[in-house]
């Protein structure tokens, strides 16, 4: 495997995707809001930091030209990244086989997102802390809890990241980081102990991708740890192994979306399953075109409820 300079010049490379292929549409997912010190969306591209299996990386993506995908990586980890940027970008993703013509919502978005794909970053425990992180509270409660984490315990991103970057930390510095610590980002002890069960089996979490781009078997394996439960592997699995089918069930806000977009009304999880199941085997897909479809449900009703751990 090649290595980057080390005068500090990234490694670049060029990508010609046989197909369309949106890079900030398809990475939109792995983004933890807007103050996600590991991504960055820029006018002029993506930067992504990342601890790979080789190790810490900078990896910036083009979105300027059509039609190719130019990537630059700094750090140890720069030529994994790069050879892995076709896999994140859903290269593998195939959706040949999803009918969207019979619901005019889903047709006129995946014609209005030809590039839209399901990402696969290969790396499973970048993508458990914050789906952990995210259970049962207010999603922006839980990017902030992100944020702020990272921010303490990550490591310098390499290369000329944007300000305010940082790789995540790696699973025995998230196995270190005290009771105290965890409070004061506002996560409770359940949540905090689901991080550190995970940690202890991360190898074992790390092979599931070597059984493809999810499905029940990988799910089962993510449930074996104490904690991790149905929505939270289903968030794993769409990252980490591009699942293209499994939903999120459980979660507060997509079934009342799916609902809107479908038929024009709110449903619970079982109403969801049964309006995503002619779909089954893309259901992941349809929910990507349903959340870029611009559908919005109305704003009415009760909201969830904010909760601050730290006064617990």
């Amino acid at each position: 495997m090649t290595e980057a300079p080390s005068t500090g010049q990234p490694l670049v490379n060029t990508w010609l995707p046989p197909h369309p292929v949106d890079p900030a549409q398809t990475l939109w997912p792995i983004r933890r809001g807007t103050q996600d010190p590991t991504m960055r969306f820029d006018p002029g591209g993506i930067w992504r930091t990342s601890l790979t299996p080789a190790g810490p990386v900078t990896l910036h993506l083009d979105t300027q030209v059509r039609g190719e995908v130019r990537s630059a990586a700094w750090g140890p980890g720069a030529a994994w990244a790069t050879a892995q940027v076709p896999e994140l970008l859903g290269a593998d993703d195939d959706w040949s086989d999803l009918d969207t013509s019979t619901h005019p919502v889903l047709a006129r978005s995946r014609r209005a997102h030809p590039g839209l794909r399901i990402p696969r970053t290969t790396v499973v425990f970048e993508a458990v802390v914050p789906a952990v992180l995210e259970q049962r509270v207010v999603g922006a409660d839980a990017r902030r809890s992100w944020r702020d984490l990272v921010t303490r315990f990550g490591s310098p991103a390499p290369g000329p990241a944007p300000a305010g970057m940082l790789v995540a930390p790696a699973v025995e510095q998230w196995r270190r980081i005290p009771s105290w610590e965890w409070h004061r980002a506002n996560v409770d002890p359940g949540r905090a102990a689901t991080v550190l069960r995970a940690a202890k089996v991360a190898d074992g979490l790390q092979r599931t991708v070597e059984r493809g781009r999810g499905g029940p078997d990988v799910t089962a394996a993510l449930r074996s740890v104490p904690g991790i439960g149905v929505w939270t592997a289903a968030e794993i699995v769409q990252r980490a192994h591009g699942d293209p089918d499994t939903v999120s069930v459980g979660d507060y806000h997509l079934p009342a979306l799916v609902g809107w977009a479908l038929i024009g009304r709110p449903v619970d999880d079982d109403g969801m399953l049964e309006l995503l199941e002619p779909w089954r085997g893309h259901r992941q897909r349809v929910m990507r075109l349903i959340e870029s479809s611009g559908v919005r449900k109305p704003r009415f009703g009760h909201r969830a409820p904010r909760v601050d751990h730290r006064h617990h």
